[in-house]
């Protein structure tokens, strides 16, 4: 069962049918990410992806511990 969306960088972009589901779900940053690749060199765009899937990472928030704990004292 998923309850989770995927980051615009979790999808796999040699997968034609992974790219298609992320364009769906995120439609603004794929033309954004679109627009950078002809405006930028492919070197320049790689590194800027790899940066933005690095901080996509750091944003994740990770799931609480569902068991309450209590603090002895």
């Amino acid at each position: 069962m998923k309850n989770f969306v995927k980051s615009f960088y979790d999808f796999n972009r040699d997968s034609p049918q992974e790219r298609q589901e992320r364009n769906q779900l995120y439609p603004e940053l794929a033309k954004f990410h679109i627009a950078l690749r002809e405006e930028m060199s492919e070197e320049e765009y790689q590194e800027f992806y790899r940066a933005e899937k690095e901080a996509a990472k750091n944003l994740m928030i990770p799931k609480p511990n569902p068991t309450s704990q209590w603090i002895r004292m």
